[in-house]
């Protein structure tokens, strides 16, 4: 019986012993199942291997210059991917000494790590242990993100990123997914992944970054808005100092090297948010996303969907010039900044009521206002809230703080809502494109003064009524049918009988030379009236004016008329541009195009774009007109491009001004670039009340030599600076005096 009970007694701890091992071993197979079920997705999403092999991220769409320069980004978020050898080993260093010094040694989990976090974060409750997640999880957290914001789901998530950074060092090797990583991190200011953030912040490509650069952009990935250079610079010097010693530490930087660059000041001369408000080439980027998103439409990708400009980072490669834009850019800010705007402001403050309307009643200017006022983001959310009509304009005249646009920065302000639309209708604003005439590839393109303001773009959506600009086709026409440059016409007074039988008389802005007889050369340089009607009436008609621009690429509504030969119609500064760059190139229309392909995110050609061209004039015609109008930029109206801006190459040009200066325009030609600036009120009753800063010679015109100047002192661009190209059989006379000299010869022989 003793026997029995000490048999029975040792059994008890066996017992406990065993429990407690099947206990333990149960607890492992629970874990293990947990971990089994979770990575086969039956817990949650979990991503497939083929979601890990293809990992999906939006890519936004790079628009490309023609120099090779990224101009903007067209997309939900602003990436675009890099390959590991176009990101310095200055990035890779830093990321791996600040994030995850184990990096090549772990397979995804940091043991070391995750135990410290453990000891010393949850036991020892102390908040300056650091983080435990290695690169390879917060990249398994980037590609696949959180679903969860309770305690309970962020554990889950945790678990859930362990099991899919395991898969990731499974799929992937170490530099892969550090590509990865640094393709998909957040830098803050709009910039994710390194290729923006570089370009962004630095104004570099991801290779180019220094070491102290690249520790600057690791340091943002801890908080991006806490340690973003520009609007907390103090932080972002401590955090990248930080980053710095964390890269001597680990021996990435000798203690000279860190003495160096801890004592440099950060450089934030070239940051540049690359936001669809900001940044180069605005509104030609608007354009370009317009065009792109109707072209998506109607191409698919090889799994049948149709492409998205925003998320499958195409690459479009533009005609544009990017010195060139910013020279262009430069030269409307320089202008309208410093000359036509204060002007206009001046002229406002002597006005009675100081508004930028002229002969305008207060009830249109009303009418004005709240087309605009309906027209706004802010009335668009108040109606959306379900505010009234009555609520919507009591807040709209109720003083709030705002941003508000001066040629000095962003104001902050005090201002009415109502108040501010009025302030922005006394702004001028300005379109200007340039083209090459042999291939028709437009260069620069500025649709207006600021995008973030001023959304209508003015070189593609606005027309506006030409003036004197359209005089050469009258003249082209005219000497298609037998006059020359050099042929006299009478400078007088003409007439034209309207439908209801009275007269149209144009007039003349001045009396010069008034009832002689004047060569065409003479006429168009002083953009006389007086010959543009006598040739309308007697040497062409308005039809076959019209037929001559349909055929150089002017598809706006153009009435058959007379009054055309003054400049009435309404077009684009585009279609003068493309239109006007026939002279030059042989009387050959090329069609102006922006976009020379396109291409998918792996490099595939998924599109080629080339102009349309068709033989518009002759070539001598051409010639003849590019000669009449070198008389403009010689010895006419455009003759300041010569004394004011020392433009000394060959140039042909015409301004052109509209009744009640409510348009200014200056289309420039060289042989090898041809330039169009319009500049005006968003409408016409908004304008100078005289001709000093209103016509095109003042207001247009300068930008244009200020543009062309930069280009010519740039030699890297090395804009041809020749003549125009004379034609090999050309049988006209070029210089009038001879002609003139001639003809008294010939006078005197039949005479004797």
């Amino acid at each position: 019986m003793s026997q029995n009970k000490g048999k029975k007694a040792k059994s008890k701890p066996t017992i406990r012993y065993s429990r407690l091992w099947w206990g333990f071993a149960g607890l492992w197979l629970c874990i293990f199942i947990f971990f089994i079920s979770l990575s086969m997705g039956c817990l949650g999403f979990m991503p497939s291997f083929e979601e890990l092999e293809n990992p999906q991220s939006n890519l936004a769409s790079e628009v490309i210059s023609a120099d090779g320069e990224i101009l903007g980004f067209i997309g939900v978020e602003n990436r675009s991917n890099v390959a590991f050898d176009e990101i310095s080993p200055n990035v890779i260093n830093a990321l791996i000494a600040t994030e995850d010094v184990r990096f090549y040694d772990h397979s995804g989990i940091d043991i070391r790590s995750l135990g410290r976090v453990f000891a010393k974060t949850i036991i020892g409750r102390s908040s300056s242990s650091g983080g435990g997640s290695t690169i390879t999880q917060q990249l398994a957290k980037n590609l696949f993100p959180r679903e969860k914001k309770s305690k309970l789901g962020i554990i889950y998530s945790k678990f859930k990123e362990w099991v899919v950074a395991a898969k990731l060092e499974h799929n992937y090797s170490k530099n892969e997914i550090l590509t990865m990583y640094l393709n998909t991190v957040d830098f803050g200011s709009n910039a994710f992944g390194i290729k923006t953030a570089a370009k962004t912040f630095f104004n570099r490509a991801p290779n180019e970054l220094k070491i102290e650069e690249a520790a600057v952009l690791v340091g943002l990935l801890k908080a991006p808005s806490t340690y973003n250079p520009k609007r907390n610079p103090e932080n972002a010097l401590h955090r990248r100092n930080t980053v710095l010693a964390q890269m001597l530490k680990y021996d990435y930087l000798s203690q000279a090297e860190y003495d160096s660059l801890s004592a440099i000041p950060i450089n934030m001369s070239n940051y540049s948010p690359q936001t669809h408000d900001e940044g180069n080439a605005t509104y030609f980027r608007e354009y370009v996303r317009a065009f792109m998103k109707d072209w998506c439409k109607s191409h698919k990708k090889p799994d049948g969907g149709y492409y998205d400009v925003h998320k499958d980072g195409l690459r479009i490669y533009t005609t544009i010039d990017s010195r060139m834009q910013r020279y262009a850019e430069q030269a409307v800010a320089e202008h309208m900044g410093n000359e036509i705007q204060p002007a206009f402001f001046k002229e406002l403050s002597r006005r009675k009521n100081h508004s930028p309307f002229v002969k305008v009643t207060q009830k249109q200017i009303d009418a004005y206002l709240t087309s605009a006022m309906r027209s706004s983001e802010r009335y668009r959310n108040m109606r959306d809230e379900g505010m009234s009509e009555t609520e919507i304009r009591k807040a709209f005249n109720e003083k709030v703080k705002m941003h508000i646009f001066t040629w000095k920065g962003t104001k902050d302000t005090l201002m009415s809502p109502w108040d501010s639309l009025l302030y922005y209708k006394s702004f001028l604003n300005a379109g200007l494109m340039s083209v090459e005439p042999g291939t028709g590839h437009v260069k620069a393109y500025v649709g207006g003064i600021n995008y973030r303001y001023f959304k209508y773009d003015n070189v593609m959506q606005s027309r506006r009524q030409i003036g004197s600009t359209f005089k050469p086709f009258v003249y082209t026409c005219a000497m298609m049918n037998g006059l020359s440059p050099c042929s006299q016409v009478p400078n007088s007074e003409v007439c034209f009988e309207n439908a209801d039988g009275t007269d149209w008389c144009p007039k003349n802005s001045t009396d010069a030379r008034k009832d002689e007889m004047v060569t065409l050369k003479w006429a168009l340089a002083n953009s006389v009236n007086y010959v543009s009607a006598y040739l309308m009436k007697y040497h062409t008609s308005p039809e076959e004016v019209i037929t001559l621009v349909r055929k150089m690429g002017i598809k706006s509504d153009i009435p058959a008329v007379p009054a055309i030969c003054l400049g009435t119609p309404d077009l684009t500064v585009a279609e003068m541009v493309g239109a006007m760059a026939t002279f030059p190139n042989h009387g050959e229309y090329v069609e102006p195009i922006f976009i020379t392909r396109i291409e998918d995110n792996k490099g595939m050609v998924l599109a080629t774009f080339t102009p349309e061209r068709n033989e518009a004039i002759d070539a001598q015609t051409a010639y003849l007109t590019v000669e009449l109008m070198k008389g403009v930029v010689d010895g006419g109206t455009g003759g300041r491009l010569r004394y004011k801006y020392g433009i000394t190459t060959p140039v042909a040009g015409k301004t052109g001004t509209t009744q009640n200066n409510s348009d200014a325009w200056f289309i420039g030609m060289t042989p090898k670039l041809v330039t169009g600036v319009w500049i005006g009120g968003e409408m016409r009753s908004i304008h100078f009340n005289n001709m000093t800063y209103g016509q095109g010679a003042a207001a247009a015109l300068p930008i244009w030599g200020i543009y062309m100047k930069k280009i010519y002192d740039n030699p890297n661009i090395n804009l041809y600076k020749g003549n125009f190209d004379r034609p090999a059989h050309l049988n006209v006379e070029m210089d009038c005096s001879k002609y003139q000299q001639e003809i008294q010869q010939e006078e005197y022989e039949y005479n004797f």
